[in-house]
């Protein structure tokens, strides 16, 4: 099986070897537009057989340190768009092949954006990053399975910028012991 890894920045990457993948790992950039930029780039040299985003996200209902693997990612800035074929909400199979994900129970929805969330009241999903629903996109529209694995950095109106810094060496253990 061969595997692409994606991952925002570098402060998010954490090499890890999974038995019998074949992983290559992609820095996509922060943001939907590089993120689907640079992953197009990389699904149209290459050929794989799952992407698989890795990094970091906030939260309103959850805990730091808690850990998803999300099947099912919305675009925030167009869920609200009632025009037809507005895409906003996409899903993929829970089963991916790779077991430590497939057997993992905190599934959860990812909710996508290009502005770093610091207010909210509610949003749909249980975890809100910059890039998911993007490569989500491109990888439905290049027939390639998807699932992004996400760890809380923060609690969303609780100081999100300042704890998602701080946060991020927590994130990467925690992401390399999740994948050991």
């Amino acid at each position: 099986m061969k595997v692409l890894v994606t991952y925002a920045f570098d402060e998010e990457i954490i090499p890890f070897e999974i038995q019998g993948v074949d992983i290559t790992f992609l820095k996509t950039g922060m943001g939907k537009v590089l993120s689907a930029f640079n992953l197009t780039k990389a699904l149209c040299e290459e050929k794989y057989d799952l992407v698989l985003n890795v990094g970091t996200a906030g939260t309103l209902n959850h805990n730091v340190g808690d850990i998803f693997v999300c099947h099912r990612f919305v675009d925030r800035d167009m869920e609200k768009i009632e025009l037809p074929d507005v895409c906003s909400d996409i899903s993929f199979p829970e089963k991916v092949g790779i077991e430590i994900i497939d057997d993992y129970n905190k599934i959860g929805v990812c909710n996508t954006g290009d502005s770093f969330v610091t207010k909210a009241a509610h949003f749909n999903g249980d975890v809100v990053d910059m890039e998911a629903f993007a490569q989500a996109m491109v990888c439905k529209e290049m027939n390639v399975k998807f699932v992004s694995v996400k760890y809380i950095t923060d609690i969303i109106g609780q100081n999100s910028g300042e704890i998602w810094l701080d946060k991020l060496r927590d994130a990467r253990e925690a992401l390399k012991e999740f994948f050991a």
